[in-house]
């Protein structure tokens, strides 16, 4: 047995809870009687069934993922490559929007011993965001800081912003705007080059990663598992970044439990760099659905040396 997750993310791939229960249903009576251990030609077969559905595939691929390291004895990262660290330094989130909240929450996860951050603005003015950016900024000097808009901003509103909080201590700034558009991130970019930008909703392919490079549009990049289709597509992309240079972000989705979140800690432990951090969520569900959902330790989180995901369903 190999457990899968992937979480809905209609603005990021299209999907959503039903659409990927149909094509996970449309794509498994395929994948019945292969070898669980050859998951490129799983890959290959669901590409050749069904187009994108790229979370729905992620949820399959981790769960042969699973199969083939519990039936090996191995990790999954043994089965992605050669692992080049033990433990992920891990991304904070700062997101309520309010000031006080988030100063007090700032406050506290600096006091819990996490050394990298990321501000949700995107929700207010860029006056306001930006006010409160620098704010955060001043409790957490001397740490890894971001902001993440989630395509909340005009590029016009985004300039706005990144000018605003010039000399603030932020190092990057995630998203700005609508995913596709890399001309208004390279516009972005340019306006503010003291402040790395970053891709997210843009990166759906290796093509996206090399696109940002070339339009100097993104100096990084937030990969997910639900967005390249699996691990392995993961694995690739962040090969591709560290040859050109470009940061890079593990990240789940907001809402994934231990399922997905080991999935992604199994990634950031065989990848040549993930000088941006690591973005896991579990912690953020009220119950999660493991019966000892992944352990973190002072803003960090210790690779899992337990056959397949090492993770066990309650």
């Amino acid at each position: 047995v190999g457990w899968g997750e992937a979480g809905a993310a209609p603005m990021h791939t299209g999907e959503t809870v039903e659409s990927m229960t149909a094509a996970v249903q449309h794509l498994s009576p395929h994948l019945v009687g292969r070898d669980a251990n050859d998951i490129g030609g799983e890959l290959a077969a669901m590409d050749g069934r069904m187009y994108g559905n790229h979370g729905a595939k992620a949820a399959i691929e981790i769960a042969l993922y699973d199969l083939a390291g519990r039936a090996a004895g191995k990790p999954v990262h043994a089965l992605l490559g050669d692992r080049k660290r033990s433990r992920m330094v891990l991304l904070a989130i700062v997101g309520s929007g309010d000031l006080d909240g988030d100063l007090d929450d700032a406050k506290k996860k600096k006091a819990a011993g996490f050394t990298a951050y990321k501000i949700k603005v995107g929700i207010d003015t860029p006056e306001n965001d930006a006010a409160r950016t620098r704010a955060i900024c001043k409790i957490l000097s001397g740490l890894l800081i971001s902001a993440d808009a989630n395509q909340g901003y005009s590029t016009e509103r985004a300039i706005d912003y990144v000018r605003a909080v010039k000399g603030s201590g932020l190092d990057f700034f995630e998203q700005p705007v609508i995913g596709h558009d890399l001309a208004g991130m390279a516009a972005v970019a340019a306006a503010a080059p003291e402040i790395a930008i970053g891709a997210d909703e843009g990166i759906h392919s290796l093509a996206d990663i090399r696109r940002h490079r070339e339009r100097k549009a993104a100096r990084g990049v937030s990969l997910k598992a639900i967005k390249l289709g699996g691990l392995r597509a993961v694995v690739e992309a962040g090969k591709l970044c560290d040859s050109l240079g470009m940061n890079v972000n593990i990240s789940c989705k907001t809402g994934e439990s231990s399922v997905a979140c080991a999935a992604a800690l199994h990634v950031a432990s065989v990848i040549p760099n993930i000088a941006w951090g690591l973005t896991l969520t579990h912690s953020g569900l009220a119950e999660d659905v493991t019966a000892q959902p992944i352990r973190t330790d002072k803003g960090h989180a210790d690779s899992i040396d337990r056959p397949g995901l090492g993770i066990e369903v309650d």
